[in-house]
C-alpha cells in the first residue's frame, strides 16, 4: 500500500476508533505476657523500613531530572517514556543518548521505519538548545505482525527507540534541557494516533548511569551493520533476488527473518524461499504490486535469534514500471476484521474484560484475607489469637484488634505510598520490591532468629530493658498489637495471594488516591480476620483456658519462625550467591551465641558477653560486604536439563515467529507461593507429558532481584507482582492463569493450543 493510502486509511480507523471510544514475639511468662512483647522489637521493626526506605532510595538515585507529568505519558494501550543515558556527562564527544520507551498493552502494537503493509513509524521531534542535535532514531529488530492476509512491522511488549545527541563545543550551561513532540500510531484491530510532550533536564556533569541497563539491552538488539562487499539484489520481472555475503559463518544453515528499510518494495505477507550456498545467505520474494520506489541500493535487515545484521546491497537489473492502482482501504479494514473475529472466536479463549475498580477493591480484600494463610504469616494470627485467652475485658480485646488493624493498614499504606512515589520518579519497581534488596533480606532474617530464640525460650527481651520501659509496654497492649500489624506486613507483602495480582497491577496505572484505596483493601483483608475475632465474644469463649499448654504452643511456634530463617538464607543465596548465604548464617550463629551470653550468670558471665560479642562485631565486619553485595547475573546457559529457558525481553517473539507455544513463569525465589506452585503444579508428570505433546517452550522470567525488563513485562500483562503464568500461542492474545496454579487449569488450557 502507499505510503499515502497507509496514512488516509490510520486516519479512517482512528476516526472510527475515537468515536467509539467514549508476630508478634512472646517475652516474659507466658501467663501474663503473651501479647505484650513486639514494643521490644520496636527498634528491629523500625530497621526493617528504613532499609526498605534506603533501598527505595537508591532505586531512585539518578541524576536526570524527571517527572511523571514531564518524562512520562499514558495511555490505555501505551505507556511513553522518555530516558536519557550520559555516561560520561555531557560534553563534547562524549556518548549522550536519548530514548523514547513504549511499553504496549498487550496485542497493542506500534509501527518500524518500514511499517509493512499498512501503519506509521514513530516520528521524533526534538527541541534542543544551541550547539546540541539528535541524530536518527537506531531502529531495534522489529518483527513480523501478521494481520489478517497482510504482515506489518513492528513492536509488541516494550521497546526502547534510542536516539544519540551531537553535542559541539559551542554548548553552553549547567544542564542539557531536553523536549520532544512524539508521535506514533498503536494498532489492534483498530489503529489511534497518539503523542505526548516530553521533557527533561540532564545535569552537565553527572553520570547518568540508571537507565544503562535498558539502552545496553536495545543496543544489543539492534541491527549490526556489515559491509556489503559482494552482496546484492538483483531485479527480475516481478521478484527480487537477495544474495547476502559477508554474514557470520554461525548462521549458516538457520532461516532467517527479512526485513527491507524501504517501504512497499516487497509483498510483506507473501511466503518467499530462502537458502544457503555455501556461505551466502540467498532469499527470492515478491515484488510489491503497489511499489513506489525504484532504489540504487536496498537496505536490508536479516534476523535469526538474538542476532541481527545491516547491508545496503547494490540493485542489479531493471525495476518494472510503479503501479498505479492501489489497493483500497475497504479490503484492508476487511482482511482486518476478519482477522479480529478468528482471534476473538478462538476455542475457550476470550479477551477479559478490563478490571473496573470495584472489582479490584474486592479481588484486594480477598487476596489480603488469603495472606493470613502464607506459613510465616500465620504463627504472627495464631499467637495474636491466642493471646485473647488473657484478655477477660471485651473492650481490651477489641482496642488491641483496632490497634492491629490500624498497624496492618497503615503498613499497606506506607508500602503502596512508596511504591507508587518511585514509579512516578521513573523506576521500574513492583509489588514485593523491599525483597529485591539483600539488606532487607539478611534484615528479616535476623529479626526472625530473634523472634525464633525468644519464642524458644533462650531468653526474655523483659531482661534486657530498663523497667520503666517494660512497665510502661505493659500499660499499653495496644503499641504491642499495632507493630504486630506492621511486622504481619513485613512479611506478608511479598506472598502474592489469589485475587490480588490483578488488583495490583490494576492500582499502579491509577491516580494515586484510588491506587492507595486498593493497598488499603489488602490491608482491611488482611486484618480481617483478626479484627473480627476481636469483636465476636464467641471466639475468646471457644479458646480453651490458661495453662501449660500456652508454654507448649509458644516453643512450637518458634519452628515456624526458624523454617522462614531457612527461606529467607535461601532467597539471600539467589541474590548474594553462596558466599552471602553463608556469611548470614556465621552471623546469624554468632548473634545466638551472643544472646545465649547474656543470659549466663556467674564470674564467667562477662567474660563471655565480651568474647561473643566481639566476634559478632569481627564477624559482621569481614563478612557483611559478602551478605549485602549482590552477585553477578550468570549469562543464560540455553535449555536446562528440566526444560526451562531463561526468559529475554523479545525471545517470546522470537519462538513465536518460528510458531512455536511458549509456557512463561513469572517468579521470585522470596515469594512463597511461587515456589509451591513449582514444586506442585509445574513438577506434575501430567503437565509435563502435556507440554511435551504440544512442544511448547518452557521460559523462566526470575524478578529475585530488580529487573527493569521483567517489570515491564508484567506491566504489559496487568500485574505488578509475581507469580504470573502466560501461554503465548502465535495469532491469539496472550492467556494469563491463576496465581495458585492447579493441575486441571493448566492442562485444560494446553489442551486448547
Amino acid at each position: 500500500m502507499p505510503r499515502s493510502q497507509a496514512q488516509a486509511w490510520s486516519a479512517a480507523q482512528c476516526s472510527m476508533a475515537a468515536q467509539q471510544a467514549p508476630l508478634e514475639l512472646m517475652a516474659g511468662p507466658p501467663a501474663h505476657t503473651l501479647d505484650m512483647n513486639f514494643q521490644r522489637l520496636a527498634y528491629a521493626t523500625f530497621l526493617i523500613a528504613a532499609c526498605a526506605l534506603s533501598t527505595g532510595a537508591r532505586a531512585q538515585k539518578s541524576l536526570i531530572s524527571q517527572t511523571a507529568a514531564s518524562s512520562i505519558v499514558s495511555t490505555e494501550q501505551v505507556r511513553a517514556e522518555l530516558l536519557a543515558w550520559a555516561p560520561d556527562g555531557v560534553a563534547p564527544g562524549k556518548p549522550v543518548w536519548l530514548g523514547l520507551q513504549l511499553a504496549h498493552q498487550p496485542e497493542w502494537h506500534t509501527y518500524w521505519k518500514n511499517s509493512g503493509d499498512s501503519g506509521l513509524p514513530t516520528v521524533l521531534d526534538w527541541q534542543l538548545p544551541s550547539g546540541v542535535s539528535a541524530g536518527e532514531i537506531a531502529w531495534p529488530t522489529p518483527r513480523k505482525i501478521p494481520i489478517g492476509t497482510l504482515a506489518n512491522y513492528g513492536y509488541e511488549n516494550t521497546v526502547l527507540l534510542p536516539v544519540q545527541l551531537r553535542v559541539g563545543p559551542d554548548f553552553k550551561g549547567a544542564e542539557l534541557q531536553v523536549k520532544l513532540k512524539a508521535s506514533w500510531l498503536v494498532c489492534r484491530k483498530e489503529c489511534i494516533p497518539q503523542d505526548g510532550d516530553f521533557s527533561l533536564s540532564i545535569p552537565v556533569k553527572s553520570s547518568t548511569a540508571a537507565s544503562s541497563a535498558l539502552f545496553a539491552a536495545t543496543f544489543a538488539a539492534t541491527p549490526k551493520a556489515l559491509p556489503a562487499g559482494n552482496s546484492q539484489v538483483e531485479v527480475s520481472g516481478q521478484t527480487i533476488k537477495v544474495s547476502l555475503a559477508g554474514l557470520p559463518a554461525a548462521l549458516q544453515g538457520q532461516r532467517m527473518a527479512f526485513f527491507p528499510e524501504t517501504a512497499s518494495v516487497i509483498e510483506p505477507a507473501a511466503d518467499w524461499q530462502q537458502a544457503w550456498r555455501g556461505a551466502v545467505w540467498t532469499a527470492q520474494l515478491p515484488l510489491s504490486s503497489q511499489r513506489t520506489d525504484s532504489p540504487a541500493m536496498l537496505p536490508i535487515v536479516v534476523a535469526v535469534n538474538n542476532q541481527a545484521f545491516r547491508i545496503e546491497a547494490p540493485v542489479k537489473g531493471l525495476w518494472p514500471e510503479v503501479a498505479q492502482a492501489p489497493v483500497m482501504p475497504a479490503a484492508l479494514t476487511a482482511a482486518l476484521n476478519a482477522n479480529a473475529e478468528v482471534a476473538a472466536n478462538r476455542a475457550g479463549a476470550k479477551p477479559s474484560p478490563p478490571l473496573g475498580l470495584l472489582a479490584a477493591l474486592l479481588g484486594a480484600l480477598l487476596g489480603g484475607m488469603v495472606l493470613n494463610l502464607m506459613p510465616c504469616v500465620f504463627p504472627v494470627l495464631a499467637i495474636k489469637v491466642v493471646g485473647f485467652v488473657q484478655m477477660k475485658d471485651r473492650a481490651t480485646r477489641l482496642a488491641t484488634g483496632l490497634a492491629y488493624s490500624a498497624g496492618v493498614l497503615l503498613s499497606f499504606l506506607a508500602l503502596g505510598a512508596l511504591l507508587l512515589g518511585l514509579r512516578a520518579a521513573g523506576e521500574q519497581l513492583g509489588w514485593g520490591f523491599q525483597l529485591q534488596s539483600p539488606a532487607v533480606v539478611a534484615t528479616l532474617a535476623v529479626l526472625f532468629t530473634l523472634i525464633g530464640l525468644n519464642l524458644a525460650g533462650l531468653f526474655e527481651f523483659g531482661n534486657f530493658l530498663p523497667s520503666r520501659m517494660a512497665s510502661m509496654q505493659a500499660r499499653n497492649p495496644s503499641i504491642n498489637a499495632f507493630l504486630s500489624g506492621v511486622l504481619a506486613t513485613a512479611i506478608a507483602s511479598p506472598c502474592t495471594a489469589p485475587f490480588m495480582g490483578a488488583s495490583l497491577g490494576y492500582a499502579i496505572a491509577l491516580p494515586a488516591l484510588q491506587a492507595l484505596a486498593i493497598f488499603g483493601a489488602i490491608g482491611v483483608g488482611m486484618a480481617l480476620p483478626y479484627l473480627a475475632a476481636s469483636m465476636l465474644p464467641a471466639v475468646a469463649r471457644a479458646l480453651p483456658r490458661p495453662g501449660a499448654w500456652m508454654v507448649t504452643f509458644k516453643q512450637l511456634m518458634a519452628f515456624p519462625m526458624f523454617a522462614t530463617v531457612v527461606w529467607l538464607v535461601w532467597v539471600l543465596g539467589q541474590q548474594s550467591g553462596i558466599d552471602g548465604a553463608g556469611a548470614l548464617l556465621a552471623l546469624l550463629v554468632l548473634l545466638a551465641l551472643t544472646l545465649w551470653a547474656l543470659t549466663q550468670r556467674g564470674r564467667a558471665h562477662k567474660a563471655l558477653v565480651t568474647v561473643s560479642a566481639l566476634l559478632l562485631a569481627l564477624a559482621m565486619w569481614a563478612l557483611g560486604p559478602n551478605v549485602l553485595k549482590l552477585q553477578e547475573t550468570a549469562t543464560p546457559a540455553g535449555q536446562s536439563a528440566d526444560g526451562w529457558q531463561s526468559w529475554t525481553p523479545g525471545r517470546v517473539a522470537q519462538l513465536a515467529d518460528q510458531g512455536q507455544s511458549v509456557f512463561v513463569d513469572f517468579t521470585a525465589a522470596w515469594c512463597v507461593t511461587c515456589q509451591y506452585n513449582k514444586k506442585t503444579t509445574l513438577a506434575n508428570p501430567a503437565v509435563l507429558a502435556d507440554i511435551k505433546t504440544k512442544n511448547v517452550a518452557l521460559l523462566r522470567a526470575d524478578w529475585t532481584r530488580r529487573d527493569p525488563a521483567v517489570t515491564a513485562a508484567l506491566t504489559q500483562l496487568g500485574r505488578s507482582g509475581v507469580p504470573v503464568y502466560v501461554i503465548y500461542k502465535p495469532g491469539r492474545a496472550p492467556v494469563v492463569l491463576a496465581e495458585i496454579l492447579s493441575v486441571d487449569e493448566l492442562r485444560a488450557e494446553l489442551a486448547r493450543l
